[in-house]
């Protein structure tokens, strides 16, 4: 019996690697740039339409990437900048919206992000994840990061939900 995604209300994720394929471009003044894959972002506006609480865990530290979460339906006040104790802010997260861990599913790739995967309900990681992160994942997705990880997995819940539906009226609204 594989994990159980009817119970998932949040999903939490990482950027670098999970949202990307982990590159990492710099502009001449060392400004990172990265390439996010349309598909994931439509996967989270699905997910943000259809109710899903939204939140971003990153030791990204650029304001771009809370710009990017947040043209995907991601809450301003739900991007975590700067993050090193991922465990401790997933746990903030769930007292915030008064969810149990085990409401939530969180996708990501490598070390730091271990000690988040073993307490949430749903671990995920992508296809090419480190082995430490694998070995505490619930389930190891066939996708790679960047490459469309996060629209496979919110597909997988809300499927497994019913309620991967679009709703253009709604879809006009939010953005």
């Amino acid at each position: 019996m594989g994990p159980n995604l009817e119970r998932i209300k949040a999903i939490v994720f990482d950027v670098d690697g999970v949202m990307t394929d982990g590159s990492v471009l710099c502009d001449p003044n060392a400004e990172p740039l990265r390439i996010f894959n349309e598909k994931d972002g439509h996967g989270l506006r699905m997910a943000a339409l259809n109710g899903y609480t939204l939140a971003v865990i990153t030791g990204g530290r650029t304001e771009a990437v809370r710009k990017r979460m947040t043209a995907y339906g991601v809450p301003y006040d739900n991007v975590y900048l700067c993050a090193r104790d991922k465990r401790r802010i997933l746990t903030e997260i769930c007292e915030r919206f008064g969810l149990s861990t085990e409401e939530v599913l969180y996708m990501g790739d490598d070390i730091p992000d271990v000690p988040a995967l073993e307490i949430a309900g749903v671990g995920v990681v992508p296809a090419d994840a480190v082995s430490e992160a694998k070995d505490k994942a619930d389930i190891i997705s066939p996708v790679p990061g960047g490459r469309g990880f996060v629209r496979w997995t919110v597909e997988l819940v809300m499927k497994a939900q019913g309620r991967w539906i679009f709703d253009v009226e709604k879809y006009e609204k939010m953005f």
